[in-house]
């Protein structure tokens, strides 16, 4: 699952249990570190975690600073600099080599629950949102709104922006869904300066797989570590079995291949992967595919069965146009010399992570550049 979808889970349960808790979200990054804005972890008042904020270095020191945080019902900030050489005082060596700016939201709090709230909002919408939290790096002891306002791509918003500066948030927000890249923009709010940290959450990758022979197995697992949620569909009632695919986050749907995409709801964060070893039947699904707005359709098998299924398609009258090329991969995955179904599984969830990302594979140690952009962490004045 999700690490927001984990979070959610462990907050129910604490909460049935009457435990309290709080929420450490890393709003800012200035040069390197583990984790990045967005990441999050719940830590309830007696000690347990859910998510993490960095590898593991930043999450003892954080559990004092929001057991602060839950007694005195207070949102606050706190600084990691991984910049010293003398990180000896929290106690190990952290090599990160950045500052981390973590904001530590007490539940409840002043904002009772809304943070969560926001969360599952945008967990379960399965739209593109942008989440807003706003901060003061200048003003550490004063007052920190945190997490206060979520924005759908359908233009639904909840919670409220608490200073007047709020259609320019808004609209900050609208573009971040559009780029699907977060923001950080500077207001000045009266005396005070405020950071206005504008996340984009994009729902969990649905990856429907046709096919469920033993092949696919270790696939529907990976999907299922990465919080992905699996479809597995197949026409033989051997394989369209339940007790084959144990993992929660998967569906098995029995079904012909004219039947397919009736039960199943696409978005843009659908993907498809062909991998039943019957040629017609995954001929028949990519016929239906080629109807709709896929963004991603993996072919399991040589490159010759893929040039076979175009020519067949063509025969039919269907041209594919170079935007539906460019969808299918087939062979499907990266070329890592996979030959196991375990290492075949690793090359597809990698190909797949690849073209949702729009980045292209390479060896990070290739890279002349810093492996995540600095330029997109500029805290930017508003306009």
């Amino acid at each position: 699952m999700t690490e927001i979808e984990s979070i959610l889970k462990a907050f129910d349960k604490a909460t049935e249990a009457g435990k309290k808790v709080a929420l450490a979200t890393v709003v800012h990054v200035d040069g390197s570190s583990y984790r990045r804005p967005g990441a999050r972890m719940l830590i309830t008042e007696d000690g347990e975690f859910t998510g993490s904020i960095s590898g593991g270095c930043l999450e003892g020191d954080a559990l004092h600073k929001a057991l602060l945080a839950i007694h005195s019902s207070k949102t606050m900030l706190v600084t990691y600099d991984t910049t010293d050489e003398d990180d000896a005082k929290f106690g190990m060596g952290l090599g990160c080599n950045g500052i981390i700016q973590v904001l530590i939201e007490p539940l409840p709090g002043p904002n009772e629950f809304r943070v969560i709230d926001l969360l599952r909002k945008a967990y379960e919408s399965r739209q593109k949102a942008g989440l807003v939290t706003l901060y003061s790096l200048k003003d550490k002891r004063g007052p920190q709104p945190g997490s206060c306002f979520l924005l759908n791509e359908n233009g639904e918003y909840s919670g409220e922006i608490p200073f007047s500066q709020k259609e320019l948030v808004m609209k900050e927000a609208m573009d971040v869904i559009k780029k699907q890249k977060s923001s950080f923009k500077k207001y000045q709010v009266n005396s005070q300066e405020i950071i206005a940290f504008t996340e984009i959450i994009l729902p969990a990758v649905s990856l429907v797989i046709i096919g469920g022979g033993n092949d696919v197995i270790p696939l529907v697992k990976m999907a299922d570590i990465l919080g992905w949620q699996t479809t597995v569909a197949d026409g033989r009632p051997m394989y369209a079995n339940k007790e084959r695919f144990p993992v929660p986050s998967c569906q098995v749907l029995f079904s012909k291949a004219e039947d397919v995409l009736q039960n199943i709801t696409v978005d843009n964060r659908t993907v498809f992967v062909l991998m039943s070893h019957n040629y017609n039947y995954d001929l028949s699904i990519l016929r239906a595919l080629l109807e709709r707005q896929i963004v991603y359709i993996g072919i399991l098998g040589p490159k010759k069965k893929l040039t076979m299924m175009i020519e067949e398609l063509e025969d039919d009258g269907i041209i594919l146009t170079p935007q539906q090329r460019d969808v299918i991969h087939g062979p499907v995955g990266l070329n890592i010399g996979a030959e196991t179904a375990e290492e075949i599984a690793i090359s597809i969830v990698a190909e797949i992570k690849s073209v949702l990302s729009s980045t292209r594979p390479e060896s990070l140690r290739n890279r002349e550049d810093t492996i995540h952009l600095r330029s997109d962490l500029t805290i930017e004045n508003s306009k």
